[in-house]
């Protein structure tokens, strides 16, 4: 009695999931939609059927395992979910190596080929209210790593409120993803090798959410593309953003590591927890940041090439005030920060370490204007620590320790206060 029972309600149960899937599930494989997944046939039409069939209740349109190729662009509508094969972000390490997998051999791919050259049009996927993409790579096949990159426009497009990138390896895009103009934004577990800019955001007035996000060069190191990278990428950008959290960030091989500029809608205001850029020209420029500040903690950052490596760069044009807690700062480099501006930086229990390459005299940390707090640090080299310039208007340098001597210049007509800091014992 009991197991004719339990085949009675499996029964009903599966009898609900059939009727079900129809509405709640949708395979681009299947009648009467038809992809292909061959890499060849241009699969763009097929899959916006689908979505377009998911309905404003919502669905997920799957894409099971293969190569998609995407000569248009995709829209998914509200409440709409389009799914690939896989369950967490993957990786493909050196694909133009002999021996390793490409992006085309497992998993599921969309192979994007539309508006090359043309940067400024719509982007291949935009998401809008309550949409999600997840489980797939993007790859750009047309992209030459023997060469400088052909422009394309953004990849990904988050529009609407709570749009959703998870777990996707933009491999190798012009522009990434496109984060401006929503709502509560979420992108976790997302990486790759954009080659122009990574995220950008800006015009967001409700909690911004960006988890697990890494750069590196998993594409290609060609030395004309890696090249041309480092003289002109922007990992992460961000310009208007009200109470943006950034936790768990890394990128390798930038111009600029992570940018805060003002935009016509505003500036940068943000917790960024556990962040870090190496190998970048600049490893942060502050351009413009918000009266409430930004606040970055935890954070590892490292610069030793370029024209002039430096891991903190706070420009004229910055009002706002910026805050490194607990964070390490490494080269070799020129220096660790030059401070521009009217703004108030502020570094507290940090680690700096391997300034001055070239044995120039440059200080570690180089203040010409605004409101500086250096307190609780370490200088871990016997070269200078701090240079206070003219224009620096306020500044604390307080309970500092440094190897071997301290060296704190002050020719600043402002209020200062230099007091406690401590160097090697003399012998």
């Amino acid at each position: 009695m009991y197991s004719m029972y339990c085949l009675i309600m499996a029964g009903l149960m599966c009898a609900c999931v059939a009727a079900a899937q129809p509405n709640d599930w949708i395979n681009v494989r299947e009648a009467p939609y038809n992809a292909t997944g061959d890499g060849k046939a241009d699969d763009t039409p097929a899959i916006q059927k689908a979505l377009d069939a998911a309905g404003p209740e919502g669905a997920t349109v799957y894409l099971p395992r293969g190569r998609y190729l995407i000569k248009g662009r995709l829209t998914i509508p509200t409440a709409t979910t389009l799914a690939g094969a896989w369950q967490s972000v993957p990786a493909h390490n050196g694909i133009r190596d002999a021996g390793l997998p490409k992006p085309t051999d497992d998993g599921t791919t969309l192979l994007i080929t539309a508006d090359r050259g043309v940067e400024d049009a719509p982007a291949a996927i935009t998401l809008n209210t309550n949409s999600t993409l997840k489980g797939v790579v993007l790859y750009y096949p047309d992209q030459d790593p023997e060469q400088a990159p052909a422009p394309y426009p953004w990849a990904i497009a988050m529009r609407g409120k709570n749009p959703a990138v998870l777990d996707v390896e933009i491999l190798n895009p012009y522009n990434g993803i496109d984060a401006s103009n929503n709502e509560r934004h979420l992108i976790r577990n997302v990486q790759g090798q954009p080659l122009r800019r990574g995220v950008y955001i800006d015009s967001i007035y409700d909690i911004g959410r960006v988890e697990n996000v890494h750069f590196n060069p998993w594409w290609s190191m060609k030395p004309a593309l890696f090249q041309w990278q480092m003289e002109n990428g922007e990992a992460f950008v961000f310009g208007r953003t009200d109470w943006q959290y950034v936790l768990n960030t890394f990128c390798f091989g930038y111009k600029i590591g992570y940018r805060f500029m003002e935009t016509k809608t505003g500036a940068t205001n943000g917790n960024f927890l556990g962040i870090g850029a190496d190998d970048c020209f600049t490893a942060i420029q502050i351009d413009q940041s918000a009266p409430y500040g930004i606040l970055i903690t935890n954070g590892e950052f490292v610069s030793f090439k370029g024209p002039d490596p430096t891991m903190v760069r706070v420009t004229g044009s910055n009002r706002g005030s910026v805050r490194f807690v607990n964070s390490a700062f490494w080269g070799p480099c020129n220096q660790i920060a030059v401070i521009e501006g009217k703004g108030t930086v502020g570094f507290s229990d940090c680690t700096f370490v391997q300034w001055d390459s070239k044995k120039e005299g440059k200080a570690a940390i180089q203040a010409r204007s605004g409101t500086v707090l250096i307190r609780g640090c370490e200088f871990q080299q016997d070269r200078n620590q701090v240079e206070l310039g003219e224009g620096v208007r306020r500044a604390v340098v307080t309970g500092n320790v440094v190897r071997g001597t301290v060296r704190i210049q002050n020719t600043s007509k402002g209020s200062v206060s230099v007091e406690g800091n401590v160097g090697d014992p003399k012998e």
